[in-house]
């Protein structure tokens, strides 16, 4: 991959994994922010009340440095760790998998709830539509009418993609476009005449 491209998953899926008369199901989530990860867990608490522990593992962002695992009560390492670790095998960001386990009455040892994590997890995500997507940054410009011909021509030829516009004396307009086209996209606007531009996010 690119260092401005990333994969994910598109919508959420679910897997399941048996062992020994333990169910674990697992449940993947596309996710673009922390504040989207509480709710979700606290929904599949709800509808898997029955479940003696919801474990899960999250990764955020492209440059995947942004992640968190949880046990919720099984031995430390056993669930949370190797739910990430198929995040990582995948090389997946932006999603958060959870994987609730119905006990059936048997210890499964350190090894075997290990396995178990980690297969439950691995069938959500392959039963999970993958797709490539791309960082793209987003900047606001703003210009005088004068210039309009020049901008447009940029925006043509580089591809760039428009979220608004207003067009009056000065005219203004919200863009994006692939983080490895940075340098180039924003030197050709400083070379126009009044043309100011800002930086809004990176996503």
């Amino acid at each position: 991959m690119n260092s401005d491209t990333y994969k994910t998953i598109i919508s959420s899926s679910q897997g399941i994994y048996k062992e020994k008369g333990s169910r674990f199901v697992s449940l993947a989530f596309p996710i673009s922010g922390q504040e989207e990860i509480k709710p979700l867990i606290d929904k599949i608490k709800k509808e898997h009340h029955e479940a003696r522990h919801h474990c899960y593992a999250y990764m955020l962002g492209h440059e995947r440095i942004c992640w968190r695992v949880n046990d919720d009560g099984e031995p430390s390492g056993t669930a949370g760790k190797p739910i990430l670790g198929q995040i990582n095998s995948f090389g997946l960001t932006n999603i958060l998998i959870v994987v609730n386990r119905y006990f059936g009455g048997t210890l499964l040892g350190v090894s075997g709830l290990i396995n178990a994590y980690r297969s439950a997890a691995m069938s959500a995500i392959r039963n999970a539509e993958l797709i490539e997507k791309t960082v793209n940054e987003y900047y606001e410009i703003t210009y005088p009418y004068i210039s309009m011909n020049d901008v447009m021509r940029i925006l043509k030829e580089e591809n760039l993609g428009q979220s608004e516009q207003s067009f009056d004396l000065e005219c203004r307009i919200l863009l994006n476009f692939r983080l490895s086209a940075k340098e180039k996209v924003l030197s050709r606007f400083s070379r126009i005449d009044g043309l100011n531009y800002r930086y809004i996010e990176t996503r």
